[in-house]
């Protein structure tokens, strides 16, 4: 089974259409599935202009295939990690199918967390898979990964500031706020990606 992955944030044309492609390049090698909506999405509409500049100046080739498409619970449920780029975002999922908590994040989240997932940490989510399914598949090894993450809600040392969760929406805020948006997310997506691709180097 494909491991899969959704970025969420409200308009699905700038923050979680960018982390969607970046990521998906960071996992490249890996049997990923990597998709993103909105919360309240321009369905059908192509990526943000200068969003778009940026992905593709960040190496991003696909960009312009982009088209939004509205968060629904079907989405939520098939989804193995649900990565909010908001506070707002994480709530609105959560609501919408309470029962994807334990795998619900925002980005900045779970890049802050990853960081204290030791391989120790991996070793023992990943026992726990002990006759369920193949230990040796990708989907498996990646679900242990997000379950040790979210084994660390609690006592890894809590972000300073509780917006450093977010990535702030640059949506008609001029180029700054988008450099600032893209400082936030890039570095937040590597940390996703290598977490990931730690724990698929286990198989």
């Amino acid at each position: 089974m494909t491991f899969r992955i959704l970025l969420v944030c409200s308009g699905n044309i700038c923050r979680s259409p960018m982390a969607e492609q970046l990521l998906r390049i960071g996992l490249d090698g890996v049997d990923v599935s990597v998709g993103s909506a909105g919360t309240i999405a321009w369905v059908g509409e192509p990526m943000d202009r200068d969003a778009r500049a940026i992905a593709e100046r960040l190496g991003v080739t696909d960009a312009a295939a982009h088209v939004a498409r509205r968060l629904d619970a079907a989405s939520v449920r098939d989804a193995d990690l649900v990565l909010a780029l908001a506070r707002e975002h994480r709530r609105a999922i959560v609501e919408l199918v309470p029962a994807a908590t334990r795998s619900t994040f925002t980005l900045r989240e779970f890049a802050a967390l990853a960081a204290s997932v030791t391989d120790a940490d991996l070793d023992q989510a990943l026992a726990a898979t002990d006759g369920l399914r193949d230990r040796d598949a990708v989907d498996v090894v990646l679900g242990a990964a997000v379950a040790a993450v979210g084994a660390q809600r609690g006592i890894a040392e809590p972000l300073a500031v509780p917006d450093d969760a977010d990535v702030i929406d640059p949506f008609r805020q001029g180029a700054a706020a988008y450099e600032t948006s893209a400082a936030q997310l890039v570095p937040a997506v590597n940390a996703v990606a290598a977490l990931l691709h730690r724990a698929a180097g286990r198989i």
